[in-house]
């Protein structure tokens, strides 16, 4: 899967974005998860992978002393920089697979909605990166979708990595393929069992969420 391919489509769909979470089917779990989710990081120095238009960002800002969200879209990071103004929240163009940040600096990490689009024989590399700007003891929170019968957008393919990819439209009639991986716990669990302690896997009807702790 080429990445530029997912970096165009969001790009194009910056202002289209958070009416994913205006679906009515999600609204319950949407509330627990934004009650939640704060509640892991307080205090925190943060990195956020691929924050997109800051809907999760403005639940994080309040409670972390300092906050990095990146993104590759400076679309979606202009959507994201007028939602949160706070000092220590800093917005970064940059790339999930090579963020320019100081290695061993921060002590959390989050992203959502992000891994399922990561290819599988990418997973590992992504992980790895992520962690080498973590320090020992951080604790990292991957928020992403289940897949919903009538909710979910169906799967048009599978290729031979196992990636699954959807067909998604946009308002102006354009159609994306777009890779959109529904990982399980144990393939979360098996791809972080060397680096990690304390994982947990907490489920909605329409999310999940994967936490652990580096050693």
């Amino acid at each position: 899967m080429n990445i530029a391919t997912i970096e165009s489509y969001y790009s194009a769909r910056a202002t289209e974005y958070d009416r994913v979470y205006l679906k009515p089917e999600r609204q319950s779990d949407l509330r627990e998860i934004e009650r939640w989710l704060p509640t892991v990081f307080k205090g925190s120095s943060m990195i956020e992978i691929a924050c997109g238009t800051g809907y999760w960002t403005q639940f994080l800002e309040p409670v972390v002393c300092e906050l990095v969200a990146i993104d590759t879209s400076p679309e979606t990071l202009a959507i994201a920089s007028t939602r949160i103004s706070a000092s220590h929240v800093q917005f970064m163009i940059g790339d999930a697979y090579r963020p320019a940040v100081s290695p061993g600096h921060f002590s959390a990490a989050f992203a959502g909605f992000w891994l399922s689009h990561v290819p599988r024989e990418n997973l590992g590399l992504f992980l790895n990166t992520l962690h080498q700007a973590l320090l020992p003891g951080a604790r990292v929170v991957f928020l992403d979708n289940r897949y919903v019968e009538g909710s979910s957008t169906p799967i048009s393919e599978q290729d031979a990595w196992g990636n699954t990819y959807q067909i998604r439209r946009l308002e102006d009639g354009t159609a994306h393929r777009i890779l959109k991986n529904f990982f399980t716990e144990q393939e979360l669990r098996s791809a972080v069992s060397f680096s990690a302690i304390q994982f947990e896997f907490h489920t909605w009807q329409h999310f999940w969420a994967f936490e652990y702790v580096l050693f």
